[in-house]
């Protein structure tokens, strides 16, 4: 594997499993120190810290609610000082609930806002006052920001939007700095929370992915390596996406 990230030190949001753990373990092969939040599961964000020092590198764990600003801006600040500063965010944590615009529980809307776009917000706040010229904020959004195909996932697909005008807009405020920011958009992907078997799996992939098939979780951790490395230093204010033909 090239070493392009080599000396670079990264922060990866909800990077314990799925999505975010392949992320922290991709940049983390690519030669880059990592730091990862988890919110449960102490013993998955272990294993995924001891699989990244395995490659060589530094890696740490940080317990940090992404719904909670005080304590992500915390994790932010702990994850500069054990590295020696920041490089790269990639805001990966994320959450879902679906159901019904008439019975929605306004609950599981202001959770999904705080975790899904206030938390992006917040922590690439605090990332840039550490980064440098060359520096990389990345958000994980979804194909849904463009289309949502199936009823119950308007307030989803919602906060899912909202990230390609926040990116858009830091791309504007960071860039003289040298700072890119940019949004990658998976469609569905094979994940524990969201396996590609079952019955609605299956429906996916035969009417609505053009592969017919789920990504792999490697596939979305390719495309932030590439955003995150110096081949992508003019590529700012987009939102990529790799959703297998889903929004085709």
């Amino acid at each position: 594997m090239n070493k392009r990230l080599s000396g670079k030190r990264a922060l990866v949001t909800g990077g314990s499993r799925g999505i975010g753990a392949a992320i922290a373990k991709r940049l983390a092969t690519e030669g880059a120190d990592v730091a990862l939040t988890y919110t449960s599961a102490p013993q998955k964000a272990e294993e995924t810290v001891k699989a990244l020092q395995a490659v060589g590198v530094k890696a740490r764990a940080i317990k940090a609610d992404s719904a909670d600003a005080a304590a992500l801006t915390a994790a932010v600040e702990e994850a500069a000082a054990a590295l020696g500063g920041l490089d790269i965010l990639v805001n990966s944590a994320g959450i879902i609930a679906v159901g019904p615009v008439e019975s929605f529980k306004l609950a599981d809307f202001d959770r999904m806002l705080a975790v899904n776009v206030r938390a992006a917000f917040v922590a690439s706040q605090a990332a840039a006052r550490h980064m440098k010229e060359g520096g990389r904020i990345i958000t994980i959004g979804s194909c849904n920001a463009d289309r949502m195909p199936f009823p119950g996932g308007a307030v989803y697909a919602m906060t899912k939007s909202a990230l390609v005008g926040l990116v858009k807009g830091m791309a504007r405020d960071l860039g003289p700095r040298g700072i890119t920011v940019n949004n990658i958009q998976p469609g569905p992907v094979n994940t524990d929370g969201n396996p590609d078997s079952g019955e609605f799996a299956e429906l996916l992939k035969k009417q609505f992915v053009a592969l017919h098939r789920y990504a792999s979780a490697d596939e979305v951790a390719g495309l932030v390596a590439y955003v995150a490395s110096p081949e992508a230093a003019y590529v700012t204010g987009a939102s990529l996406t790799i959703d297998g033909g889903f929004n085709a």
